[in-house]
This record gives C-alpha cells, structure tokens and sequence, in this order.
C-alpha cells in the first residue's frame, strides 16, 4: 500500500492543477446529473413481518386505502368547540384539507368535558412518511387561515412534523467544526483546508450521489443529514491526518514533494483503513433487517469514500501549491495549546509520557471510568419520543398539548384494532370486544367500532391513557396482543391485529432489540477481519475491538442518563424521563466504531 500511496503523492504534487481541477470538474458533473435525474425520497418504515404491518394491510385492503394513520386535529375555542363561529371556521379548514392528496373525510368530533376543546382525524390513504412535505405544508397553512379570533387550530402527526421548518444540523456541524479548527490551528488557511474537503465531499455525496441513489432503493429523507454530518466529521478527521505531517514534516526542512509524499504515505494510509473501517461499520447498518436502511447505510458509506479518496489526492494537490504557506493569516492567540512549548513538548506530547511512564495504572483507571460510565446503559429503554418532546413554539407539540389538555395524552397516539370478521353475524362480537376493551385499566376511551361495506372486517380505536411513549402503553399494547384479543375474539373466529402508529414503533423497537446481538457481531467481526490484515497482528486488532467496545458501552451509558432527564438531561432540555429511539443504539454503534478505529 506505501508504493502506491506514493505514487499516487507524486502524481498529486507533479499533476496538482490538473488534480484540483478533475475534481472541481467531478463535483460540478455529478451534482449537476444528480439535479437532472434526482430520484424521490421515500421509505417503508413498516416492521417487516409484524403485526402492525399486517393490521395495516387489513385497513388498506378493507377500507378504501385507509393506512391506518392520521392527521391530528385538535382546536380550542373559549367560547365553546362547537360555537357558530367556531364551526364556520373548522368546516372552512375541513373543505381545503379534504381536498389534499391522500386525505379522507375526517373522522367523528369529540369534544372535551368543559366544552371547549374539540378533536378528530383526518384519515391517510398513505401512511403518514409517503405524504410529500408540500402537501403537509397545505394543511399548515389550511389551519393557520382558519384559525384566529379567539379560536387556535392545531395539527398533529407525521406529515405535520416533516413540514416544519427544521435547522440544518450539517450547517450546525459544520459551524462547530470550523470554530473548533481555528481555535486548534489559528490559521484560517489551515483550518479552512479540512473544511474544504469536507464540503466537496458533502457535495458530491448529497448532491449527487445520494439523490441518484434514491432511483434505485428507498432513501429516507433524512438519509442525507446523517450522512452529510458522518461526512463531515470523517472529511475534517481524514483531512487533519494528513494535513498534521505534511506541516511537521515542512518544520523538519523537507522541501513540498518530499512533505507530500511523507504525509499521504503515513496519514494517508491511516485515512484508507480508517475510512474502510467505518464504510464496514455503517453497511453493518444493513445487518437491521429493516428495508429502509439499505438506504441510509450506502449514502453513508459512499459519503465516507469520497472525503477519504479527496484527503489523499485533493488536499495532497492544494497542499502542493501552498507549501509553507498552509500557516497563512494567523489569528493572534489561536492555536498556541497545540504547539510545542520550550521544553520541546506539546501538551499532547506530555501526556503521552505521563501514560507511558504508568501503562497499567493508566489502562485500568480508564477501563474503570468507561465501565461506571456505561453502567446506566443497562437501564436503557427503547422507544420513539413521542410530540410532547417537541420545541413549544412547533405546531405538533401545540397539538399534542392541546390534545392532552382535553382528552389526556392518550389522544396524541391511539391503537388500531383490524380485524377481519368471517361474516355480518360476527358484529355483535366485536361490539363486545369493545365493551370489553373500555373496561380495561390503561384504556381512556374507545369510541363505536367501524365496519366496512362487505360486513367481513372491522375496525376499533382504543385510546390508551399514557402517552405513546409511556411504559404503561408499551404495557397495554402487549395486553391486548396477549390476552384482551385471544380471548375476546379467538374462539369467534375472528382475526385481528393490532396497529397504528403507536404500536408499529413499538414493533419495531422490538425488531431492533432483537436483532442488535447479530449487528453488532457483524460489525465487530469484520471490522476486527480488516485490522487483522492491515496490521497482521492479532492483539493489536483485539486491543482496538475492546477499546471501542468500552468506548461505546460509556456512550451508550451517557445517551441512557440524558433520557431519564433530571440533573444530566436538564443540562440539553429533557427535563423528564424519555425512550430512546430504536434506531439510535445501531446508528451510534456504527459511526463511533467506525470513527474511533
């Protein structure tokens, strides 16, 4: 690899205009066909094989499309919900909403106690992930033209959520990184070098890689923010590698080719196997069983390939004509802590002798902090948040407040019960099973059940009364599952399935329990595979596998003790306890494995 890795330093230094300009002339193409032919972003978030899913293939098949989800709409009038004017304007709301693709008649209106809080649902033909964000912006804009003088209006549910405006958090890291660059190099040349390769890399991937990706497998649209952010921090990392020796071996008196050459040789190869290692972490991401990252795990991967090969053939190029002049336009009293103080040492250096001088006391000082810090973890608890972890001042969480307000947190997630009856004589049975249903502890409410045209399937709403994200409606769903539905409806030979958006989450945390033991062997595995035949030794490879173990093991234990809120989650806004979404685990175990090798 060094022969080749040297080669490809002369080339970079010999050929650097035209290397700078392949690749500004490779951005400019590919994101320029990726505009042309940009393929849609969409995703199947159902659990394959779960019971929501087929709760859901009952609604779609034997109720017009009906997906089993919902728009939330919820409204308060002091007044009254049901006052003349209050009417005028909701039928006024309800006439353009109706007319948006994928939005059915709304459901019955229920009204709160006091009187002055009303609420029903929009169905979705769709479920709530395939509704374009325009259309989502329709029904924003359809409440907002509604509401007022003295009546709010407010909407819940995903559709709602995908068409808030949201920040750009590749800006965010991007920001942060910059401000931490500076501060390390006081350099604006050389703190802007990484910069730069992260974005052409960021470009390339997302603007065109990506959105071309999306024509042959389902991309979520988030894919790009994750990817963007793993994009960013590995273009920066990489980049810094190489960026590092090429500036201390310009302070040893090498002359620029010499320079490039020492530092894409000896960085550069760190970058390839680090940048490997990391593409093998994230595609381990397909290791989930779940369709939809397929998707987010190739985008990942083909965003870390590219800022690798940039920061060991770009930055070689770019370094080539800047020469000593990487450390142009300081900034007074930034980038003193790196350097080197009178003594020779930086404070790197010293502390890597203070390590060296005790090894053990150091290797079991840090295996005990790591292992306190990853204790929380056994209690962690999986789940989606639900609104009411919302910003105060989004729609969705007015919504959800409202709701609660009115009708308790239940509102906000209700469980779909389908049920596929085998003839009109089987009503009077899911009448009782509703009656029953209303008896059981954790239910609120459960309004009349919904039969089709053909008389052959039905259709019961339950109202929990915990939150989607309570454990005691992670308790009631599994209630229902196994006991409330056999015995209640089996011996009628009635079948039903238990769905909606609340339940689905939950199988899918399931899923994700399940299969993360298989995920994180196959990770570890290869990962472990590649460091083998990188450094032919296997110690060094089990060294790093069980350092990066204990590392995330105390990340995870972090992530635990921020979402049970108090002390440790006050300090970012979680001021009580909350689930951890499924998915978080898989991605966090991808991306630190993968960054820290």
């Amino acid at each position: 690899m060094t022969s080749f890795l040297a080669r490809v330093a002369d080339i970079a230094y010999r050929r650097r205009g035209r290397m700078v300009l392949a690749w500004i002339a490779a951005a400019v193409v590919i994101i320029g066909v990726g505009s042309a032919l940009a393929g849609e972003y969409q995703a199947d978030y159902d659990t394959p094989g779960s019971e929501s899913e087929a709760a859901s293939d009952i609604t779609k098949e034997r109720f017009s499309g009906y997906s089993g989800q919902e728009i939330y709409v919820v409204w308060k009038d002091e007044a009254g919900a049901r006052s003349p004017d209050a009417t005028r304007r909701l039928n006024g709301f309800f006439a353009e909403a109706e007319k948006v693709d994928h939005v059915a008649r709304h459901a019955p209106i229920r009204v709160s106690e006091e009187g002055k809080i009303g609420s029903t649902t929009l169905p979705l033909t769709v479920p709530g992930w395939e509704v374009p964000k325009e259309d989502g912006e329709k029904l924003i804009d359809a409440a907002e033209a509604n509401d007022g003088n003295g009546l709010q209006i407010k909407l819940g549910g995903d559709p709602i959520y995908a068409a808030q405006s949201q920040s750009s958090p590749e800006g965010i890291g991007f920001l942060g990184a910059a401000i931490v660059l500076l501060i390390a190099f006081g350099s604006v040349v050389a703190a802007g070098l990484p910069l730069v390769i992260a974005l052409i890399g960021l470009g390339i991937s997302s603007g065109g890689l990506i959105v071309l990706l999306a024509n042959v497998i389902d991309v979520p649209d988030w894919t790009t923010a994750v990817s963007g952010l793993i994009g960013i921090g590995v273009g920066i990392d990489y980049s810094l590698l190489v960026l590092t020796r090429f500036r201390a071996a310009m302070k040893e008196g090498k002359d620029r080719h010499d320079a490039v050459v020492e530092a894409v040789t000896t960085a550069g190869r760190s970058v390839i196997i680090a940048g490997l290692t990391v593409v093998i972490a994230v595609l381990g991401l397909c290791l989930t069983g779940l369709p939809y990252m397929y998707g987010v795990a190739i985008s990942a991967s083909l965003a870390v390939l590219v800022v690798a090969i940039a920061a060991v053939t770009l930055l070689p190029a770019l370094l080539s004509y800047l020469g000593p002049r990487v450390d142009r336009l300081r900034i007074p009293f930034l980038g003193r802590t790196l350097r080197a103080e009178g003594n020779g040492e930086s404070p790197a250096a010293r502390w890597s002798h203070a390590v060296q001088r005790r090894p053990w006391t150091a290797a079991i000082a840090a295996a005990a902090l790591l292992l306190a810090l990853a204790a929380p973890a056994l209690g962690m608890r999986l789940g989606f948040p639900d609104a009411g972890n919302d910003p105060p001042d989004t729609m969705t969480r007015q919504a959800y407040d409202l709701n609660t307000e009115g009708f308790g947190p239940g509102t906000n997630g209700p469980l779909v019960i389908a049920a596929e009856m085998p003839d009109r004589g089987a009503r009077a049975d899911i009448e009782s099973f509703a009656k029953r249903l209303r008896s059981e502890p954790g239910v609120a409410f459960v309004p009349a059940p919904r039969i089709n045209a053909d008389g052959d399937a039905a259709i019961v709403t339950v109202i929990p009364k915990g939150s989607p994200q309570d454990q005691q409606t992670e308790d009631l769903v599994n209630h229902l599952r196994d006991d409330v539905v056999p015995e209640e409806l089996g011996s009628a030979g009635i079948t039903a399935e238990i769905g909606g958006v609340t339940a689905a989450l939950e199988d899918q945390s399931e899923f994700m329990k399940d299969r993360l033991p298989l995920f994180t062997a196959g990770v570890v595995g290869l990962s472990f595979l590649l460091l083998l035949v990188a450094f032919h030794s296997p110690l060094i490879s089990l060294k790093a596998a069980i350092m990066n173990l204990l590392s995330v093991g105390a990340a995870y234990g972090v992530m635990t003790l921020v979402a049970k809120g108090g002390t440790v989650g006050k300090v970012i806004g979680i001021d009580h306890a909350v689930p951890i979404a499924p998915f978080m685990p898989v991605m966090m175990f991808a991306i630190l494995f993968g960054l820290s090798m």
